[in-house]
């Protein structure tokens, strides 16, 4: 008799994108085939039963922090960063039921005609009825970043784990680009990344994870099928930061 497949780890999981990783190749904006790759990855784990929402930055159209730099009214220029995540997040809306998965944007900021409003209630229920629920436009305040937000709305939805895709295969304690020797950490305390800086997802956001024991599984979303990987065995390609202890991978 052939082998049952293996349960995923995770019933129920926010997966939290930065603006970048929709920019493909490019230094700006919405690379569609990256998009296209990525919402296929999400139907693969949708189809095993998991429920799926995610929170998109919007790095790759304007970053709030960076206009401030130039000048800009701070909380001006992080709304702006605001309606850059509602555009992700409807490019991410039509990437994904193009492939038959169906979604919901549920935005902080009110745009009726585009998204629905935020309603935790509402979302659990898209949720359980099989569908992605993409959060936009932050947590709808100022001063606080899409880490934070995703970091909200994980535990607004009673997440089992965050998924925090990025462009290395997990936590090292130095940069693995520029040092050969780095290690990759298998598993973090949330004191440990926030007593080294380690820049997982920002102080605000780590603190909240820790203070709700929700773990974090930092991984590489460049490597095609990582996104099933990490629902299903995280310890294997990433880092997960938790409650636990600190280990070496």
């Amino acid at each position: 008799m052939a082998d049952s497949q293996p349960s995923p780890r995770y019933k129920r999981v926010l997966l939290k994108l930065s603006g970048e990783a929709l920019m493909g190749e490019g230094k700006y904006g919405i690379h569609p085939p990256t998009l296209i790759r990525i919402a296929s990855e999400v139907k693969e784990i949708v189809q095993l039963g998991v429920q799926l929402a995610l929170v998109i930055g919007g790095g790759n159209i304007f970053r709030g922090v960076a206009g401030a730099t130039e000048g800009m009214d701070r909380a001006g220029a992080d709304y702006m960063g605001m309606l850059a995540t509602c555009i992700n997040a409807l490019a991410m809306q039509d990437a994904l039921e193009k492939v038959q998965i169906w979604t919901r944007v549920q935005s902080a900021i009110k745009m009726e005609q585009i998204a629905e409003p935020y309603i935790r209630r509402r979302a659990v229920r898209h949720l359980e009825k099989g569908r992605v629920v993409i959060f936009a436009a932050g947590t709808g305040n100022p001063y606080f970043t899409t880490d934070t937000a995703a970091s909200l709305r994980a535990m607004e939805i009673n997440a089992e784990a965050i998924l925090k895709a990025t462009k290395v295969d997990g936590v090292y304690d130095a940069d693995p680009k520029k040092e050969p020797n780095a290690r990759r950490y298998r598993t973090l305390t949330y004191m440990d990344v926030l007593k080294q800086n380690l820049h997982v997802m920002d102080s605000t956001a780590i603190s909240l994870c820790m203070d709700n024991k929700l773990p974090i599984v930092v991984f590489d979303l460049t490597a095609r099928g990582n996104i099933l990987k990490a629902v299903m065995d995280p310890g294997a390609i990433g880092t997960i930061v938790g409650a636990g202890e600190t280990c070496w991978a």
